[in-house]
C-alpha cells in the first residue's frame, strides 16, 4: 500500500487490448494499492501512473498484515477505511452500469466537481486539466462518445469549456439526468 505525500496519482486497468479504464485520482493523504491482505500469492491488476511529480510512502503488506492481528483499534480503523472505499467504488460501478456511458460522464463530472470545484460567479469550475479522452478513460467510453455528449451538455448550457477545465453551470441538472441519490461528498468524488 501507498500513501500520497505529494502530487497526484491515477488508478486504472488497462485491458489486454490496450483499452484503459480508469478509477481514481488520487492526492496528497491519500492511500492506493490494491486490498490482497492474508494472501499468499496475490495477483495485482490495477496501475498507477503519476500526473504530476510526487511523492509516496510504502508499507508492505506484511506490516499492515501484523498489525491488524495485533491491535483491535488499528483493525477496526482499516475496516472503517476499507468499507468507504468499497462503497465508493460501488458506486462508481453502478453509475456505469445502470447510466450506461452518458450516466458514467455525469457521475464523473459530478464526482470531479467534488473533488476539485471551485466556486466561480457562473458555476463551479473543475480544477483539473483533463483532455476528452482521460475522461472516457473514466466511463469506459470512447473519446468521441465523450465530445458528443459534452457537446450536447454545452448546448443546453450545463456547462462549457475553457482550456482543458470544464466549467459546470447547472450541478442540479446535471444531478437530475444522472438520477442521482445524493450522497455525501465523502462517497461522491473522483478519489
Amino acid at each position: 500500500m501507498y500513501i500520497i505525500l505529494a502530487g497526484r496519482v491515477q488508478i486504472g486497468k488497462t485491458d489486454a487490448e490496450g483499452k484503459e479504464l480508469t478509477l481514481r485520482i488520487c492526492q496528497k493523504n491519500d492511500i492506493v494499492g490494491e486490498l490482497i491482505l492474508f494472501a499468499d500469492h496475490p495477483k495485482y491488476v490495477f496501475s498507477a501512473k503519476c500526473l504530476e511529480n510526487g511523492e509516496v510512502g510504502v508499507i508492505n503488506r506484511e506490516t499492515i498484515e501484523k498489525k491488524l492481528l495485533e491491535n483491535r483499534d488499528v483493525a477496526f480503523e482499516f475496516m472503517k477505511w476499507m468499507s468507504d472505499h468499497f462503497r465508493r467504488t460501488q458506486t462508481k460501478f453502478r453509475d456505469l452500469v445502470l447510466n450506461g456511458k452518458k450516466g458514467a460522464l455525469y457521475s464523473t463530472l459530478i464526482r470531479m466537481a467534488n473533488s476539485y470545484g471551485i466556486k466561480i460567479k457562473d458555476g463551479i469550475l473543475i480544477d483539473l486539466s483533463i483532455s476528452n479522452r482521460e475522461l472516457a478513460n473514466f466511463c469506459g467510453s470512447t473519446r468521441e462518445n465523450i465530445n458528443r455528449t459534452l457537446q450536447e451538455l454545452r448546448t443546453q448550457n450545463i456547462l462549457s469549456l475553457k482550456e482543458q477545465k470544464i466549467i459546470i453551470h447547472d450541478l442540479e441538472r446535471l444531478k437530475e439526468l444522472n438520477h442521482c441519490d445524493d450522497c455525501s461528498v465523502d462517497i461522491c468524488n473522483i478519489d
